[in-house]
């Protein structure tokens, strides 16, 4: 018995691949690259400006007491004044252009997903220029780092080209003891750490061991409890080349830096400023003429170091 002639509904003109035609069923799923981590927001000092091209933060030193001898006249003491300017950089923004016919033709709703990438890039810019300019004010204690009216300067300290974990560690006891030499309040120290650094330290078990430490961690998860005072934070913004342009772009050599042997960046929440002109905020517009709709999201803000002795970097030779 001969076998059927089976029509083979799923080929396109009897040739080729057998399920061609077939339906291609959207699952609702878009898979996106995943958000990383921005970290920045919220601990540092921040100036909202509603115009102008820079804010002022004025800088006042410190004075001295003295016992007073009955029926000498008081003439008072000087006290030392400086200011911090921080300027606003060049307006920042990511943008696209999507056809209108393949918006039709896109299973899933396109506006909203480019609109999520589009601002993601704005706040990784944000974070890293944060970490660069902490990392380049740290290495420069004479200029950028430079403490105004009585402030100490920032502090870049290296270790071995291969740290050990202990070494490491012991190096944020170190950085607590210069913050606590300068004043520096015990509430708001971070050190922003890759994740190389952050799972190394997780390695170290007095860190998680209760007898050593009040705070919890825990090993299972990988969660560090703070270590010298310092509230760890994993980012991949930090140890980065971020002279090169390829992700982030650099601002007239103001956040220019080659951080990849950074392993931690030790800082108070008041070490660092930013000044916002233009809060993060998308807006799109349909063009006639192109048949299609340009969505840009952008930002104008400008960021500057305010207490450089609240910069203290970690890096291996």
């Amino acid at each position: 018995m001969a076998n059927a002639n089976v029509t083979r509904i799923g080929q396109a003109n009897l040739a080729g691949d057998t399920r061609a035609l077939f339906l291609k069923l959207f699952s609702g799923e878009v898979l996106t690259v995943y958000d990383a981590n921005t970290i920045m927001k919220g601990k540092t000092r921040v100036r909202n400006i509603a115009n102008g091209k820079s804010a002022q933060f004025p800088a006042i030193g410190r004075t001295k007491a003295a016992y007073h001898t009955p029926g000498t006249e008081i003439v008072g003491d000087l006290i030392a004044s400086d200011e911090k300017i921080i300027t606003i950089d060049d307006l920042l923004l990511a943008s696209t252009f999507i056809p209108r016919i393949e918006e039709a033709m896109s299973h899933f709703e396109v506006r909203g997903e480019y609109s999520n990438r589009m601002g993601q890039a704005l706040a990784q810019t944000y974070d890293r220029n944060l970490f660069s300019l902490a990392v380049k004010a740290s290495r420069d204690p004479a200029g950028l780092g430079k403490g105004a009216v009585g402030q100490g300067d920032a502090v870049s300290v290296t270790l071995a080209a291969a740290p050990t974990v202990q070494q490491i560690v012991d190096a944020f006891y170190v950085a607590a003891q210069a913050f606590d030499e300068k004043n520096i309040p015990e509430e708001g120290r971070w050190a922003a750490v890759p994740p190389s650094t952050y799972w190394q330290i997780v390695t170290n078990e007095k860190l998680l061991n209760r007898f050593y430490s009040e705070a919890r961690g825990d090993y299972s998860k990988g969660k560090l409890p703070p270590v010298a005072g310092f509230e760890l934070v994993k980012t991949n913004n930090l140890a980065v080349n971020h002279t090169l342009a390829t992700d982030t772009p650099d601002y007239q050599n103001k956040y220019g830096v080659d951080a990849t042997k950074t392993v931690a960046q030790c800082f108070h929440g008041e070490a660092l400023g930013t000044v916002k002109l233009l809060d993060l905020a998308s807006e799109m517009e349909y063009d006639i003429r192109r048949q299609g709709t340009l969505m840009v999201s952008k930002m104008a803000v400008g960021h500057g170091v305010l207490r450089p002795e609240g910069l203290y970097e970690i890096k291996k030779a």
